[in-house]
């Protein structure tokens, strides 16, 4: 993995920074995050401006240029990447190291006297902004917003913005039709007293208005903005991607005469606007409602410090909460989609079980290999994320993704991990498995029995109506932690259904976690796991479906809640040492390999899938 030699393209950002076409006075600083003008995680390839400069390509981390140094800041999942991909004119900034200066606290120690940072302000949260420039006033300097994107104007090869189609769904994915979500959105506003809603969130644009796009790989999401007011809808999009299907999705057409609908609800109406109107619009109408205006903190610092803050909601946009607790017919689409999934792994694992003892296979054409199975399952849309198919030191890259230049053998002497998810229509997956092809050593086979420890005692939990998952996260570390191990990542993130891999505002984490409380009907990820740098990596990943548990008591009519996996794949038993697991943690694993046995050998079946189907009834032997 050859480092990307920046030299050039920092020379021309620092000319930039002190070019009055540019910059109404002489910046001595630079900051570019990693998301787009949505606060997005992944992005498309016209907004990786991060990456573009420094040569890091995780997706997480912000990169800061000042007149003589250039310091990434980014965490444990990237630290090893981070370093192979970044040249020497790069310093890396280990977030989460007790030790690491945040990059208002760096910055305020590296400028002169009366420092001028600038950071396009489309790019960087209203709550990010606000806690940087508070430290660096603080110190003596100023945060300050440049319009023109200053990666923009190096980078000249930049791709445009994608003008992909959308993908309509109908109530039989989605259970709720968009037009009674507006209408409980509108409930939410009028709760907290808002007379106006600023959406800015990609996913909850989409899970909104029950559609789909691609803008963004592996995320099935559109450019756009919503604005929301009790009698008004409008939508900002770019119009080329609205054709007829989405008109007729959107009341806006009829189908017998391609007229618009006269019948529509005139409060559920959408009008259309164009993408980049957003702020002239907001301008306009700010003035126009007589109430607060609710836009989040975490939208962008451009639009939200259009609104006063006296007349400013800054809490969480209600739909993100509401997008997290899926409904029945979700949860159920959900549970079907990970079925599939199970299918094309055994089928996958049972592929590599044959193929990788005769050295036909390497991390890129297993990764291959795994994609082209998962395109013959139905509904099937696209990966989830990059497959992150890895051997042996590679493995302990907690966010690899094989290429050329690294891209190994698989064998029979090295660990082999593999994390990968699809989109399916009827929802969305993400699942790793740790496997050895040989004989695992004592070591390797500790790790993992402690990693699954882990994963059980996080699984089987009860827990009170409520709890936030940094108050969980300790199970599924005290194993490691009673060797002396641990892992620099969350345990849980949620999950989109047909959405967003990575999706708020719940998670597990060891981080004091702001994020909302767990509910019946949210789906997380479990998966805890260890790391040896240079020599193997461990992790075990279930999403897991919050439901309620049944207990004795019900202390103060709390309600209590638990996890059921709904990853539905086999753990691999021979890397287990089963002298250290507990009776109880022996039940849990048989038990959730009879369901695996039970549900996805019946698909197999149906598929007739026969050589997967044996290699499911291989991996689900009972353990003694």
């Amino acid at each position: 993995m050859a480092a990307k030699n920046t030299t050039h393209l920092l020379k021309k950002l620092r000319n930039l920074m002190k070019n009055s076409n540019f910059v109404s006075e002489q910046l001595h600083a630079y900051i570019i995050p990693s998301g787009d003008a949505h606060q997005s995680e992944y992005i498309a390839a016209c907004d990786c401006r991060r990456p573009f400069i420094s040569g890091f390509t995780g997706s997480a981390g912000t990169a800061v240029v000042t007149e003589s140094q250039a310091a990434l800041w980014t965490d444990g999942r990237y630290f090893l990447q981070a370093e192979r991909q970044m040249d020497n004119n790069w310093t890396l900034m280990k977030d989460g190291v007790p030790e690491t200066p945040t990059q208002a606290e760096w910055l305020s120690k590296v400028l002169p006297t009366g420092g001028r940072v600038g950071v396009d302000p489309f790019l960087i949260a209203a709550e990010t902004w606000k806690a940087m420039s508070k430290h660096l006033e603080s110190n003596g300097h100023m945060l300050v917003p440049v319009a023109q994107n200053l990666v923009d104007v190096v980078w000249e090869d930049q791709p445009p913005p994608p003008t992909n189609p959308l993908i309509t769904l109908s109530i039989k994915y989605t259970g709720v039709a968009w037009q009674d979500k507006v209408k409980n959105v509108r409930k939410k506003m009028k709760d907290k007293g808002a007379a106006l809603l600023v959406i800015t969130a990609l996913d909850d644009i989409a899970w909104l208005f029950n559609l789909r796009g691609s803008d963004i790989v592996y995320n099935p999401v559109f450019f756009s903005y919503c604005i929301v007011t009790e009698d008004f809808l409008g939508l900002f999009i770019d119009e080329s991607k609205v054709d007829d299907a989405v008109l007729h999705h959107l009341a806006l057409k009829t189908e017998e005469n391609n007229a618009p609908a006269n019948d529509t609800d005139a409060s559920v109406k959408v009008t259309l606007y164009p993408y980049d109107a957003i702020q002239d619009y907001l301008s306009d109408l700010k003035d126009k409602v007589s109430g607060k205006v609710w836009v989040s903190d975490r939208s962008s610092y451009a639009l939200v410090s259009m609104i006063p803050e006296n007349n400013r909601i800054s809490l969480p946009c209600p739909i993100a909460l509401m997008k997290a607790v899926k409904n029945a017919t979700e949860t159920e689409g959900m549970r079907k989609a990970h079925i599939k999934d199970a299918v094309t792994l055994c089928e996958f694992f049972a592929w590599l079980e044959k193929e990788v003892p005769a050295g036909n296979v390497t991390e890129l054409s297993a990764a291959e290999k795994l994609e082209k199975i998962k395109r013959h399952q139905e509904g099937y849309v696209s990966l989830s994320f990059s497959t992150i198919s890895s051997s042996g030191p590679n493995a302990a890259v907690i966010h690899y993704n094989p290429s050329e230049e690294t891209n190994r053998q698989v064998t029979t002497d090295e660990i082999y991990l593999c994390d990968s998810g699809a989109q399916y229509r009827d929802g969305t997956t993400d699942v790793t498995r740790t496997v050895h092809f040989g004989n695992p050593t004592t070591q390797e086979q500790e790790c993992f029995t402690r990693v699954l420890k882990g994963h059980i005692a996080l699984g089987s939990v009860i827990f009170p109506n409520g709890v936030k998952g940094h108050m969980l996260d300790t199970l599924a570390r005290t194993s490691l932690w009673e060797a002396g191990l641990d892992y620099m990542h969350g345990t849980g993130h949620g999950v989109g259904c047909f959405l967003n891999v990575h999706e708020g505002p719940c998670g597990i984490t060891y981080k004091t976690f702001t994020g909302a409380g767990l509910e019946e009907g949210m789906i997380l990820s479990d998966e805890p796991g260890y790391y040896e740098d240079g020599k193997f990596g461990v992790r075990i990943e279930n999403l897991v479906l919050v439901k309620k548990a049944n207990t004795k008591n019900n202390f103060k009519n709390k309600g209590f809640l638990t996890f059921e996996p709904i990853t539905l794949v086999p753990i691999q038993t021979k890397m287990l040492i089963p002298s250290m697991l507990s009776q109880k943690e022996i039940d849990w694993l048989n038990n959730y390999h009879q369901t695996c046995r039970e549900i996805v050998g019946q698909a197999l079946r149906d598929q007739g899938k026969q050589e997967a189907q044996e290699w499911l009834i291989r991996e689900t032997e009972p353990l003694g």
